[in-house]
C-alpha cells in the first residue's frame, strides 16, 4: 500500500510547531514563499503557546481531548 504525501502546509505547520515549542526563534523560519510562510508562523506561534503553558514533549502533541 502506498503512503498519501502530505500536503506542504500541513508539513510546515508541525516543523513550525516543533521549532516552537522547543523554543527556537521565529527567524529560523526555512520559507520565502508568504503563504507557505504563513503556515510555518502559525505553528510556531501555537507551539510557543504551549511552550509558555507548561507542555513539553510528548503532552503538547497529543493533547487528550477528555482532559482538556
Amino acid at each position: 500500500m502506498r503512503k498519501q504525501k502530505r500536503d506542504r502546509s500541513s508539513t510546515l505547520y508541525n516543523r513550525g510547531f516543533n521549532a516552537g515549542i522547543s523554543g527556537k526563534s521565529r527567524e529560523e523560519c526555512p520559507v520565502n514563499n508568504a503563504d507557505m510562510r504563513s503556515c510555518w508562523m502559525t505553528g510556531w506561534r501555537e507551539g510557543r503557546e504551549a511552550h509558555w503553558n507548561g507542555m513539553s514533549g510528548v503532552s503538547a502533541i497529543q493533547i487528550n481531548p477528555s482532559l482538556a
